[in-house]
């Protein structure tokens, strides 16, 4: 209980004593001060009420707005990891392209080879040619990758849009709480 329970507790018990004995107290004062302690006690009563209700609603807004802070985060960081992931693999990709072009030149005769001179050049070409099949085929499961990390990245930042939204609806929620708890002037 609150420091401001626990006043207005003491208040109403006081408040019932002070009716306790007036009742007990002849004479016709007693008779016109009963009605409005009366109407006191209700009153006060009713302002505990409310004020335990609008406990437990601030508590349970809180403990949502928690929650939503973590679940923002957490898409968050998975949107962040995603994008990092992405950009690797666009990086390897450019590298691979570059490799590609250049295995093509040396193939084509545009390029001399980066192999040692004693090698007949029959076999530089098989080499040449394994090098070329196997960063083609590279390029194939990176852009794949490339295309799921892609739509992956999409549906994260729509997740993160979503729970922007929440936070913000939360937010506001908590705002009209606050108006409605504030004491009147």
């Amino acid at each position: 209980m609150t420091r401001r329970s626990v006043g207005m507790a003491a208040g109403v018990i006081c408040a019932g004593w002070l009716v306790a004995v007036r009742a007990q107290a002849p004479g016709a004062g007693s008779q016109d001060i009963m009605p409005a302690l009366l109407a006191e006690v209700r009153g006060l009563r009713a302002a505990m009420e409310q004020m335990t209700s609008a406990g437990s609603r601030v508590q349970l807004a809180l403990g949502r707005l928690q929650l939503q802070e973590q679940r923002l985060s957490l898409a968050n960081a998975r949107l962040v990891a995603v994008r990092e992931q992405l950009a690797g693999s666009q990086r390897r990709h450019a590298e691979l392209q570059e490799q590609i072009g250049t295995l093509e030149a040396t193939l084509s005769g545009q390029r001399e080879s980066d192999l040692p001179k004693g090698v007949p050049p029959e076999q530089i070409r098989q080499m040449l040619t394994m090098q070329l099949r196997d960063s083609q085929r590279e390029v194939t499961n990176i852009t794949a990758d490339i295309q799921r990390l892609t739509a992956e990245e999409a549906a994260i930042a729509n997740d993160v849009s979503s729970e922007q939204a929440r936070s913000a609806d939360l937010n506001q929620r908590l705002d009209e709480l606050e108006r409605a708890l504030r004491p009147l002037k």
